[in-house]
């Protein structure tokens, strides 16, 4: 048998004891004459507060923050504050009404008319108002109740309306990052291309790591990853200016040291303050596709798997420092042997300082990167799959979403099967964890 809670019984009796204040603001021409406000007792825990105005330009004038609903005859003619038919939705006569309704955006307001008025009052409604009154059945409680009612209609639809606005902002700004992200630029080409990208900050697509793509006249393709140091808009903003300048410079034919001093001075001048930085990886492979030459700029080394091999670091020792740390530095470029048929894959660190160990105090780092992606090798996976994969389980060692954002890119080269493989085609951009068609 359930014990009763005394708590329960004696809670609307407290609520009773509960008295909300509302202020109304009338406005007609002749209060004292044609219109009176009936007497508003304090019912149903509700006290209204009245205040009355004779036109437009002194209601203006008493329209302050505390009034919570507007109550307005119909019957008011339009003064000198407003123009007949300017900007009104419906007949003539509700030009005042769409007057108040500009005049007070974030006021409930309430149209007063009378009896044989039915339809014009519904059409005040379709304006904009929240309810209406007619003045045969005006009493207090009838008013109260419909005061209230209309406070917490207007209530809703600003609600309503800043949620829908907010939908809104968000579909574009999301159609906007998504025109943002890269579209590989690989006709021609014989290598397969991949990537993942993770943004660290909450509902974004975008981060501060940024990536790409292309292949030149001359039959070279050249690729890129970066990471701009940060997580917020900024960050990806700049992301976005470097990817871009990269793109043009290299088509340009600028290569090596001379394109990344070039991405220095752009960081430079679009940076916020001179402790922004970036780092950088980029390869040119030749166009036979067995040798590439490799800049590092404070980024880390590309992961190569050659047929038969394990997979293993690119050398990384003579790398250079991060974008906009040093003036007038300089990035040596190593050429690096490839192989007839190879995967190269190029990350940024949000890959490798995801938290591993039941305590969550060791990172993965580059060597557990390395032994997880040869344990998923082992197993057969390859190309997109090995991607999603590796992403999927840095997450699950991290015990979470990791913090910082994580950006793979992966180009495969398979002379058993070259003359089999579809051909790149542009239009597709990795979001998040969606995944890529093979291009």
């Amino acid at each position: 048998m359930p014990v009763p809670v005394p708590q329960q019984r004696t809670a609307p009796a407290a609520e009773a004891t509960r008295v909300a204040h509302l202020t109304l603001l009338v406005i007609e021409d002749d209060p004292a004459g044609t219109f009176t406000v009936p007497e508003l007792p304090a019912a149903a825990g509700t006290r209204v507060r009245i205040r009355t105005a004779r036109n437009l330009t002194e209601a203006a004038r008493l329209l302050t923050d505390d009034v919570d609903c507007i109550l307005l005859d119909l019957a008011l003619p339009p003064g000198s504050e407003t123009r007949a038919g300017e900007g009104a939705e419906g007949p003539a006569e509700l030009t005042t009404l769409t007057h108040v309704l500009r005049m007070a955006p974030r006021h409930a307001v309430l149209a007063l008319t009378a009896e044989d008025d039915a339809d014009l009052a519904a059409e005040a409604v379709r304006v904009g108002a929240q309810d209406y009154l007619f003045r045969g059945e005006l009493d207090g409680r009838l008013l109260t109740r419909a005061i209230r009612y209309a406070v917490e209609r207007k209530r809703a639809d600003v609600a309503q309306h800043q949620l829908t606005e907010s939908k809104l902002r968000a579909q574009e700004n999301a159609r906007l990052e998504r025109g943002l992200l890269p579209t590989p630029l690989l006709q021609g080409s014989e290598l397969r291309f991949a990537a993942r990208y993770r943004p660290g900050r909450s509902r974004a697509l975008l981060g501060g790591d940024f990536y790409d793509t292309v292949r030149t006249p001359d039959g070279t393709v050249h690729a890129m990853i970066g990471d701009v140091c940060g997580h917020g808009p900024d960050e990806a903003a700049l992301g976005v200016e470097l990817r871009i300048a990269w793109r043009a410079l290299t088509l340009a034919g600028l290569c090596g040291d001379e394109l990344l001093s070039t991405l220095q001075q752009v960081l430079e001048h679009e940076r916020e303050s001179e402790e922004i930085f970036a780092t950088l990886c980029t390869v040119d492979i030749t166009p036979d596709g067995r040798r590439a030459g490799l800049c590092l700029a404070g980024h880390p080394a590309p992961l190569i798997t050659r047929q038969g091999r394990a997979a293993q670091l690119l050398p990384y020792e003579d790398g250079g420092p991060a974008l906009g740390l040093l003036p007038h530095a300089r990035w040596p470029r190593r050429q690096v042997e490839l192989g007839g048929s190879w995967s190269l894959m190029m990350y940024t660190d949000g890959l490798i300082e995801g938290r591993v160990g039941p305590a969550g105090t060791q990172r993965l780092g580059q060597d557990g990167m390395v032994a997880m992606i040869n344990r998923q090798l082992a197993e057969g996976l390859s190309g997109e799959a090995l991607l999603e994969a590796a992403v999927t389980e840095v997450r699950e060692l991290n015990g979470g979403e990791l913090t910082d954002d994580v950006a793979v890119l992966l180009l495969d080269r398979d002379r058993g099967r070259s003359s089999s493989l579809p051909r790149p085609r542009p239009g597709s951009a990795s979001v998040a964890s969606a995944q890529r068609p093979p291009l």
